[in-house]
């Protein structure tokens, strides 16, 4: 949990291209309802992993906050002092680029299974689950979700201004589609981001179909999900390319296509905003399984 969250906290420099954080900061909640006993062995391990996820990004945690709560709560703040070179500004995606995600979607399916499998209240859930995957597939997605949400985007941040992206965002609560959309938005030519493809982690499509948590329409959420990026196709084959071949292997996709918006369609998930670039699923959308041993 405190190297998901780290990793969560950073995604926010590294998708504006900002690669070294200068300093950290972690929130916790500790739940009152946790016996104290496994209370301070928990606290002590979520501290532990939030701080090495920050080692690991060279950065250190020199302050934050705790408290009492009911519901154990977690977070962060992450800053850096940066020359606007160093800064990638959102806003310069261009027709005929493409949308590279540099990490599988599906880790709320493949978390929730798991809860509902081990731990869940509904016998239902669990007979529901056994029926479409085994245990081993179950804990496969599982794993495969806490490697990829633990995860530093560092590389890949580093990675797309080498290759000259365009945007970029990182993937989180509000779903890709919601992401791509936000980022659709914010951006000075007059487009639209067409998804044709979803990378997702093998067996967390049969889990969605299952209890429809939205991961096919884009709308799922993601924890510390990768970067969405927007580059010239040649840009995104040799970043795909580097990524893989680096000394800690990592994979990317192409998912999506920058459009001219020629329709000046409003955006199908908020209408108040002035621009009308959005982001869209198409019918048809290719369905990638990725193996979880590959992540």
């Amino acid at each position: 949990m405190g190297k998901i969250t780290c990793a969560n906290v950073l995604s926010d420099l590294y998708a504006i291209g900002v690669t070294e954080c200068d300093n950290m900061l972690m929130l916790l909640g500790v739940s009152e309802a946790i016996e104290p006993e496994i209370k301070n062995k928990v606290v002590q391990l979520i501290m532990k992993g939030f701080h090495d996820s920050a080692s690991l990004a060279g950065t250190i945690v020199t302050g934050g906050q705790t408290i009492r709560n009911p519901w154990l709560l977690l977070g962060g703040v992450a800053s850096s002092v940066s020359k606007e070179t160093e800064i990638l500004r959102p806003v310069n995606a261009s027709v005929g680029d493409v949308l590279v995600l540099t990490k599988p979607l599906g880790t709320r399916p493949a978390v929730n299974a798991h809860v509902n499998f081990y731990y869940g209240q509904s016998s239902e859930r669990r007979d529901q689950l056994s029926n479409i995957l085994s245990e081993s597939q179950i804990l496969d997605c599982y794993n495969a979700a806490i490697r990829s949400m633990c995860r530093l985007n560092k590389q890949a941040a580093t990675l797309m201004k080498k290759h000259d992206a365009h945007a970029a965002t990182d993937v989180t609560g509000f779903g890709i589609l919601g992401h791509a959309n936000q980022l659709a938005e914010n951006q000075l030519n007059k487009i639209r981001f067409r998804i044709h493809s979803l990378p997702l982690l093998q067996h967390s499509f049969e889990i969605d179909t299952l209890f429809d948590y939205g991961l096919v329409r884009g709308t799922s959420a993601e924890t510390s999900g990768g970067l969405l990026i927007a580059m010239t196709h040649n840009d995104a084959i040799n970043f795909i390319e580097e990524l893989s071949k680096s000394n800690d292997p990592e994979q990317a996709f192409i998912v999506g296509t920058v459009e001219a918006d020629i329709d000046s369609q409003q955006s199908p998930l908020n209408t108040q905003l002035q621009s009308n670039n959005y982001a869209f699923i198409d019918k048809d959308v290719k369905i990638i399984s990725v193996p979880c041993k590959d992540v």
